[in-house]
């Protein structure tokens, strides 16, 4: 069962990663992020556009954010500029870590109930496992995106969480 504390921890490591990630990505060229690695996203872009816009996809049902206009499939040009895919992602950050800590247990604990485009259909399934699957797709891509920007020779430091997150 995970709580209102571990979903703040999750979304403090979330932020802090996605801070260490696209400052190294950052350092590289639009060409160089572009570029098709072999990636489900294609490039690192392309990944972190996804992630983008899959987490304000959630934050829709969550928290009553706007959903993005693109579909799945054109999820990884949710922003065509890096600078506003930055901006972006920062402004995501902070707005899960302010829903994150303002959680309330019953709401944590109970359904969630949407129409899921991917599926076709409305699902029900319960929100401890939702909010696991947000942060659990987050690490999954940038583990994906971590490993691109390893290859292009960037460092983005430690990875783990209880490195990353102070005690």
């Amino acid at each position: 069962m995970i709580t209102p504390a571990w979903v703040a921890m999750m979304a403090a490591y979330n932020a802090e990663m996605n801070r260490r990630l696209y400052a190294a990505a950052g350092r590289l060229t639009d060409e160089e992020r572009r570029r098709d690695r072999g990636a489900f996203w294609r490039s690192i872009h392309g990944t972190f556009s996804h992630l983008v816009w899959a987490d304000r996809t959630w934050m829709s049902r969550f928290a009553g954010w706007e959903r993005p206009a693109q579909k799945l499939a054109e999820s990884d040009r949710f922003a065509a500029d890096f600078a506003a895919l930055a901006a972006s992602r920062i402004e995501a950050d902070a707005g899960i870590s302010t829903w994150a800590a303002q959680l309330d247990p019953a709401w944590l604990a109970g359904d969630q109930t949407w129409f899921s485009g991917a599926a076709g259909h409305d699902m029900i399934r319960p929100r401890m496992l939702l909010v696991t699957h947000f942060f659990n797709h987050q690490t999954h891509h940038r583990g994906q995106a971590h490993a691109m920007l390893t290859a292009a020779g960037e460092r983005t430091g430690d990875t783990d969480l209880q490195l990353v997150l102070p005690a």
